[in-house]
């Protein structure tokens, strides 16, 4: 009974030892949105950056794997992972019960709220918005976007809904007068306002949500490993220098 019990334990510790290699040594592909400031997007030369790309880099050297952003089509990025382009999504991504039935997700690590977005000289209200004739324009595959579809239906509201690649192609047809309105994350909001001539009009009754790290459900060891590295970068002084770069409160 001995000797079964030991050539057990030494078969289950060389096949995690082998799974602790494979993952080392396995270059890590995360799917970003390029063009989510300042979460993920694609730099002046070419290059991925941002907040949780920078946030992942540290977390892949800490825990000693490569990673790899690829920038992916947010509408399809969870089918991008599930088919296996991609082996995280870190990303700016809300963690909602709907996506969990698909993907795993890391710890949370930033809370965000859903507002509106206008023209800084508009006189708009968030009334006129919600239950006017206006066109508001959104990401589509965001949880904002069913929000508004599925509340819209329920409450009755008339506005026009309208679909974007990206949150800031929404902003600017705010600014050409296409659009009324962008709802988008509070986040990538205050990145326009610092860029652009328009304003946060105020929050439209979403609940606040949190970020995390989606995972495919089979692959509990990368996402033990890489949950690891990020507790350890929120309890580093990296976390705070990146908070502060990124301009995030």
């Amino acid at each position: 009974m001995f000797k079964k019990g030991l050539v057990v334990l030494m078969a289950f510790c060389l096949v995690l030892s082998t799974a602790s290699f494979v993952l080392a040594a396995k270059k890590v592909v995360n799917g970003i949105d390029a063009n989510f400031p300042p979460f993920a997007f694609i730099d002046q030369t070419g290059k991925p950056a941002g907040f949780d790309v920078e946030a992942m880099d540290w977390i892949a050297k800490e825990m000693g794997f490569e990673v790899e952003h690829t920038p992916i089509d947010w509408d399809g990025i969870i089918t991008s992972l599930l088919t296996k382009k991609i082996d995280v999504i870190a990303s700016g991504m809300s963690i909602t019960a709907e996506r969990a039935q698909k993907v795993n997700f890391s710890d949370p690590y930033w809370k965000i709220e859903q507002v509106m977005v206008v023209k800084k000289d508009s006189g708009l209200k968030l009334d006129d918005l919600l239950k006017g004739k206006q066109a508001i324009g959104v990401q589509q595959g965001t949880s904002e976007a069913k929000w508004l579809k599925a509340e819209a239906e329920k409450q009755g509201w008339n506005f026009d809904l309208r679909y974007y690649s990206s949150a800031p192609l929404a902003v600017e047809d705010v600014l050409n007068g296409r659009i009324a309105a962008a709802a988008m994350d509070d986040a990538p909001a205050r990145d326009a306002v610092s860029k652009k001539p328009v304003k946060i009009l105020g929050t439209f009754g979403m609940d606040s949500e949190e970020f995390g790290y989606a995972f495919r459900k089979e692959d509990g060891a990368l996402q033990a490993k890489i949950n690891e590295g990020l507790k350890k970068l929120m309890a580093s002084p990296h976390w705070a220098e990146l908070s502060k770069k990124y301009d995030l409160k």
